[in-house]
């Protein structure tokens, strides 16, 4: 849809090369919106997209691409609207507001929220003292603290890192570690505390993959909820803790209405997302944590289900009339990564938690893909061809 002049703005998206950008580029694109995008790998199987009128490539996790940003804005006759999709590039975006808001349209809360709400030590702290629905938590920045939650938390508990800083992804792929007694949290803490500020302990809540819900959102200047959309996860990869392989649309009022309690009390603006976990003891749900001014992996399920969240924010910005399509509908819509889906589904059925009638029964309905586009195939191809390459060259090398 053209701005109140006549042109149809550019939208900028950060992070091509990662799931999020890949999708918010493609969801962009259908909307009749011309897309430039920025990529830190030109490698990534995400670059291998059609669907932009150009990439520019640069450290996306530094503000080497702020530099970009303003080549780009020197081309163009107008103002773009900026579109992050990772953690990162939203940080720099925040302490760097005053450059950028001039050249620029983004939806991007002040700078302290945005620490908050990223920093995982100041959020859950925040978060115990306003009486939001966390599990039990401690932060552990010695010794002392390791002792501590042994006495206070209860076993099995989850592991993580208060900021996954690039130390930790070259140290493991997991998000975070499962830790099922004294002893092992002693042994992960010793090997991890290293690898991030400060890490955290929290009780585990318990529930198979299906447990987690989501809310996806976007909340316009005045702190008012112009689109909400849950989902739950159906399964994930690897199993336990990973990232969504298979997710649906559900109807959840608490996971909704907390969603936008916590964020209002915030004044918050811009694209928001938290995460929930529903305890299968109790059926009370707790938040994991929040993702905040930018897309997410299941940013595409909304779309999937009729209802225009990124779209929303680029009309909000620019001033346009808001899509008609904002509200969710419950039609079962559903969110795919093909590849890891089967490898999950896979170790389900060997499990036997998993028939194949349920396997083939859980795949129905209308599905927005991860990498997957009929429309845009080369990026899922390339991403199939370079596991099918590594899987070779690791049968090749136990052979000799």
């Amino acid at each position: 849809m053209p701005s109140p002049s006549g042109h149809i703005n550019t939208a900028i998206v950060i992070g091509l090369d990662t799931l999020p950008g890949l999708q918010t580029a493609r969801i962009l694109v259908r909307h009749g919106i011309p897309v430039i995008a920025i990529a830190n790998d030109p490698d990534h199987h995400c670059c291998k997209t059609k669907v932009c009128k150009a990439i520019h490539f640069a450290n996306t996790r530094s503000p080497e691409f702020l530099g970009t940003l303003h080549e780009i804005a020197a081309t163009l006759d107008h103002k773009a609207v900026l579109y992050p999709c990772l953690d990162p590039a939203v940080l720099i975006m925040a302490e760097h507001r005053a450059e950028l808001q001039d050249e620029f349209h983004m939806a991007l809360v002040d700078t302290d929220t945005v620490d908050l709400l990223t920093n995982k030590v100041r959020f859950y702290s925040y978060a115990q003292d306003h009486n939001l629905p966390i599990p039990g938590t401690v932060f552990l920045r010695g010794p002392d603290d390791v002792r501590h939650a042994v006495n206070t938390l209860g076993f099995p508990m989850v592991l993580k890192p208060s900021v996954r800083l690039p130390l930790w992804d070259r140290n493991t792929p997991s998000k975070a570690f499962k830790v099922a007694n004294a002893a092992e949290l002693q042994t992960l803490y010793e090997r991890c505390r290293d690898w991030t500020d400060i890490l955290i302990v929290q009780e585990w809540i318990e529930g198979g993959d299906d447990s987690l819900y989501s809310c996806n959102c976007y909340f316009d200047k005045q702190s008012q909820p112009l689109v909400t959309f849950v989902a739950r996860k159906i399964r994930q990869w690897p199993p336990g803790i990973g990232f969504s392989s298979l997710g649906e649309e559900v109807r959840d009022d608490f996971v909704r209405d907390e969603t936008i309690r916590m964020f209002r009390a915030l004044n918050y603006y811009g694209l928001g997302y938290v995460e929930f976990k529903r305890d299968t003891r109790t059926g009370k749900s707790f938040i994991i944590e929040p993702n905040i001014g930018r897309p997410t992996g299941r940013s595409a399920i909304a779309e999937a289900g009729g209802v225009e969240l990124l779209y929303t924010m680029y009309c909000d910005l620019l001033g346009l009339p808001l899509p008609a399509e904002r509200e969710q509908r419950y039609i079962g819509a559903k969110w795919i990564d093909l590849r890891h889906d089967f490898q999950s589904a896979l170790h389900y059925w060997r499990k036997g938690e998993l028939s194949l009638a349920d396997w083939r029964r859980s795949w129905r309905g209308k599905k927005a893909h991860s990498y997957f586009a009929a429309d845009d195939p080369w990026p899922f191809l390339h991403d199939l061809y370079k596991v099918m390459r590594k899987s070779l060259q690791r049968r090749k090398k136990n052979k000799n």
